[in-house]
Order: C-alpha cells, then structure tokens, then sequence
C-alpha cells in the first residue's frame, strides 16, 4: 500500500477543481450549440457572425480538452513530489483556462491571449514533475563552476 502525504489532499482538490471547470467550458458549448442553432454532430457553426462566436466558445472547450491529460498527469504524477507547488499551479492554470474561454467567447480569438499565462503555470508543472522522475532515478545533474566535486 502507498502512503501519501497529508497534502496530496490538496491536489487531489485541485484535480475536482479541474472536472468543474471542463463542465463549465461543457455547458458553455451546449448553451452556445442551441442560442447559434448549431446541431450534432456539427462541430462548427456556418453562419458568417454566429457562427464566428460558436466556434471560439467550441474551441475554447476544445484546446483545454487537447491539454487536459497532459494537466492531469503532471498534477499526479508532479502533485507526488510537491503537492502544493503543484496544486498552486494548477489553480493558475485552471484560472488562466476560464480567462481562456472567456476571451474567447467574445468572438475575437486575439481576445484569448489574455489567459495565456496559464502556459507558464502548465511549464512549472512540468519542469516539477521531470524533476520527480531525475529524483526517483538518483540523478544529480552536472556539477559545474563552483558547486562541482573535487576528487
């Protein structure tokens, strides 16, 4: 049986905070689909000005689909090492995904760029979670200049 720290609860909150977001970014598609009268399986809209708005709100949802298991597994796997830096993390990423969409919606996909910072959040995540993985494995790195070993 594995034993996980008392503050892996913490990105196991995270996690759920993920899930309601994906179902908020879900629900804005469908509330979209019916006010832009965009059927199934349409994945876009036709029309020249509806049709604009519906498919920012759609691929909005769409591209944190794309990202989402790559969030998730440095979330668990990188959450191991440093539940809290990561944890911390993901929150900035899950806030930068609704500024995200929320730019995205108005139909200005330039507009989207404002929750761009969330990439940064994701890069920790990931720089955190290699660096479990050089620590499970015993790797130091190189030792240069000053902090090197001398034999």
């Amino acid at each position: 049986m594995v034993v996980l720290s008392k503050e892996y609860g913490y990105v196991v909150l995270t996690g759920f905070a993920s899930m309601v977001m994906i179902g908020h970014l879900a629900i804005k598609v469908g509330k979209a689909r019916k006010k832009y009268n965009v059927q199934y399986p349409q994945m876009y809209g036709d029309e020249s000005e509806n049709g604009n708005i519906f498919n920012c709100i759609q691929r909005a949802h769409q591209n944190t689909l794309e990202v989402y298991p790559a969030f998730l597994f440095c979330l668990a796997v990188g959450g191991l090492h440093c539940p809290r830096l990561v944890s911390g993390l993901g929150v900035v990423w899950i806030i930068s995904r609704e500024v995200y969409a929320h730019g995205y919606s108005t139909g200005d996909p330039k507009k989207r760029m404002r929750g761009a910072f969330g990439n940064i959040a994701l890069l920790g995540m990931m720089l955190t979670t290699a660096s479990f993985g050089r620590h499970l494995l015993g790797w130091t790195g190189p030792r240069m200049g000053p902090f090197s070993r001398h034999s």
